[in-house]
């Protein structure tokens, strides 16, 4: 019950059309979950350390400067949400699924920011810095991200692992077991790395998934 109000909440704030959405908690590896379609709201989980990709009001220390972006270690935080939108200028809109090769972005759900990358180094092992910049009306070519769907998925779906590959850097979105000890004590580092490891791997968990509604 708690969840399916929390669901509900969501959506009165995003003010999205609730008809055939539903909310779906993280199952099993399938190749038959709900697709991911634009305006669902989704946890994105690290494959291997199971955290889900989170951030919140703090800003780096270092760097940027930015937001910063962790793993985090509970499922049940509502800073671990993000927002599936398009690349502007296109003609995607929401409900429409999407593609391996597309290039999405991901705005966090509470503050508004766009999950992006650059040149600065991450804070504790110097790789690039992941950090949420921007808002509603503010974003750029650091925020874009190219759909990497591992195995013989063509259609982005609940559980199947993906790869997130920036666009300006050339980088995939990467986590690791090494930890923060101070402000975000126990939450584990984002950043991105430019060469393909196990550890930049992520599959799509609880969300909340709007229906499929373009035309077949």
């Amino acid at each position: 019950m708690a969840l399916a109000f929390f669901g509900l909440s969501i959506f009165l704030f995003l003010n999205l059309d609730l008809d055939g959405a539903s909310f779906s908690p993280a199952s099993a590896a399938s190749d038959s979950g709900p697709e991911i379609t634009y305006g669902s709201v989704v946890k994105l989980m690290h494959e291997r350390t199971k955290y889900r990709l989170h951030s919140h009001d703090v800003p780096y220390g270092s760097g940027s400067g930015q937001q910063s972006v962790t793993g985090f270690p509970n499922v049940d935080d509502a800073n671990s949400y993000w927002i599936v939108r398009p690349q502007p200028g296109t003609n995607a809109k929401q409900g429409d699924s999407i593609k391996t090769g597309t290039i999405i972005r991901l705005q966090h759900m509470k503050t508004r920011k766009w999950l992006h990358s650059h040149l600065h180094a991450s804070p504790i092992s110097g790789n690039l810095e992941v950090s949420c910049f921007g808002g509603e009306n503010e974003s750029d070519t650091g925020d874009y991200w190219r759909l990497m769907i591992e195995g013989s998925g063509k259609t982005w779906k609940q559980d199947q692992r993906i790869r997130l590959h920036h666009v300006d850097t050339n980088s995939y979105l990467h986590s690791h077991d090494k930890r923060y000890q101070r402000i975000a004590g126990g939450q584990q580092e984002v950043c991105g790395v430019r060469e393909k490891r196990a550890d930049n791997v992520w599959l799509a968990a609880e969300g909340i998934y709007l229906p499929v509604t373009e035309s077949k």
